[in-house]
């Protein structure tokens, strides 16, 4: 019998390492390309746009706006089951790129999300799949 892969813990390779270590530093990166000059994200190493391989890492300011969410009131899933409810999300970076994620310390009972609604990123942390291998994923919070 296999054992599934646990959706927690992301998949480090030497491409994605970089990603990995800033976000363990609390710091977002995204890849911009020098060829177009337009950022993306998830990271590739091509542009999705001009197909160039001139891209390279850039730290993003943090900021994003919500474009569109939902907010999750049953996963069976681990670990995201133990978290419900909680906000899926799609932002849009300061930078341009769009990015999935989730909205922490918002559940929006209150009516507090709307598009267009100001956040920063912030880190959780968690522990990877290689004994003592720490590595945190970034969410985003209400900025403010």
């Amino acid at each position: 019998m296999t054992t599934p892969p646990n959706a927690s813990v992301p998949d480090v390779d030497t491409f994605t390492r970089p990603y990995w270590d800033a976000a363990a530093e609390e710091r977002l990166l995204i890849r911009r390309c020098a060829s177009c000059a337009r950022a993306h994200h998830y990271p590739r190493e091509f542009c999705p746009y001009c197909w160039s391989e001139n891209v390279s890492w850039e730290q993003a300011s943090g900021r994003a706006v919500l474009y569109t969410w939902s907010v999750v009131h049953r996963n069976d899933l681990p670990p995201f089951g133990e978290r419900v409810p909680y906000v899926a999300a799609v932002v849009d970076l300061a930078e341009g790129p769009r990015m999935m994620t989730e909205v922490v310390n918002c559940h929006d009972t209150e009516g507090e999300l709307k598009v267009g609604v100001e956040l920063e990123v912030v880190f959780r942390e968690g522990e990877g799949g290689d004994p003592g291998q720490a590595y945190a994923v970034p969410v985003f919070r209400l900025r403010g």
